[in-house]
């Protein structure tokens, strides 16, 4: 027995791939997998199959023929081949996690492209595919053009060609927007954006602050907060959160910083573990917020900050930009206006320090 893939159009009516599959069943062809992709032309449906090695290309065209296929399009296969297509589409896109420049080649794998190329960044007009070329989106810029000599593309593959590349692209991204801060006596911690994954070690985090500090950050007393609310701060609506986390093996998150937008503004939170404080580590991550909101074109920044604590104010004096300040019995609420020129010498609290706080994202 031989391995072959086969892909027909068959009309899209009741029996009509029933039909097809009885007649490649008269001459002893074995159907292993089917996938089926609509198009506007018809159902696209290609075939593994084990067929006699008696039968030759020639002879199974007709059979699909006879059995009201068109479009016929026949090509011996390998025992990969077995492997069904969202497994082999995980596996491209755990390869892409890893080595997000494997990007051209994945493509050739997933869909048997002859050629991949990328091109600078060109209008989206000629973006999609037509018949064996095939133009993708490159969100980072310019786009990938693939080819093949048969069969044509369909748009299934066209999505999840698309989507490789989006992955390839935000794997890109996250690894450029990590970085090596290096603090006083020479430690080093990586500062990366949140993720859902990074719940149990920012719960850890919590756990080992002590009550003062979370209370400070949280400003509704020294309690835990739950993990529903902790995951929503790690991956907020808008904003971003950063994760302090150790360079070792054990990469354990010893920060996180949290800017939350709401309208216009954006409300800015820390959190540093108690054995991390006083090492600059918090005025890293919160010029590193600033940052972020500058480029997000947020009018301002507000922070809600008990008035005893010196460390935060101290952390914002670091900034060096002007800021308006509120007071409410204990607690300030400081707004620093964004988008405006920053005088070279500026007092805003007179404050110096390291640990955070946060109200109405708590």
């Amino acid at each position: 027995m031989t391995l072959w893939r086969i892909r027909a159009t068959v009309d899209d009516r009741p029996g009509y791939l029933s039909v097809l599959t009885a007649s490649l069943a008269l001459r002893g062809v074995n159907i292993l997998t089917v996938q089926v992709q609509p198009t506007e032309h018809g159902a696209v449906d290609d075939f593994l199959v084990d067929a006699p090695d008696t039968l030759d290309e020639a002879e199974l065209i007709a059979a699909v023929e006879r059995g009201r296929g068109r479009d016929c399009w026949v090509a011996r296969s390998e025992a990969r081949g077995l492997v069904d297509q969202p497994t082999r589409v995980l596996g491209l896109a755990n390869r892409l996690v890893r080595d997000p420049d494997a990007t051209g080649e994945a493509l050739r794998t997933l869909l048997g492209a002859d050629a991949v190329s990328w091109r600078p960044a060109t209008t989206g007009a000629d973006r999609g595919s037509t018949g064996t070329s095939m133009v993708l989106a490159d969100p980072a810029g310019g786009t990938f053009a693939l080819s093949r000599t048969a069969p044509a593309f369909t748009p299934a593959e066209y999505a999840r060609a698309q989507a490789l590349v989006e992955l390839a692209a935000t794997v890109t991204r996250r690894a450029a927007e990590q970085v090596t801060l290096v603090l006083p006596g020479s430690v080093e911690v990586a500062v990366r954006p949140a993720c859902a994954d990074d719940l149990a070690a920012v719960v850890e985090l919590h756990e080992a602050c002590s009550p003062r500090s979370r209370e400070r950050r949280y400003l509704s007393g020294a309690a835990l907060p739950r993990p529903a609310r902790l995951r929503r701060l790690l991956e907020p609506t808008r904003g971003l959160t950063l994760v302090a986390t150790t360079t070792d093996a054990d990469g354990a998150v010893v920060a996180m910083a949290n800017l939350l937008g709401e309208g216009d503004e954006a409300e800015v939170a820390l959190l540093v573990r108690d054995d991390w404080q006083r090492r600059g580590l918090g005025s890293a991550l919160l010029r590193r917020l600033v940052s972020h909101a500058d480029r997000a074109a947020y009018a301002a920044l507000v922070l809600h900050v008990r008035a005893d604590n010196a460390p935060m104010l101290r952390t914002l004096h670091r900034l060096d930009r002007p800021s308006s300040v509120q007071r409410d019995g204990g607690l300030l609420t400081l707004t620093v206006p964004l988008g405006v020129p920053v005088p070279s010498e500026t007092s805003t609290t007179g404050h110096p320090g390291m640990s955070g706080t946060g109200r109405r994202h708590r």
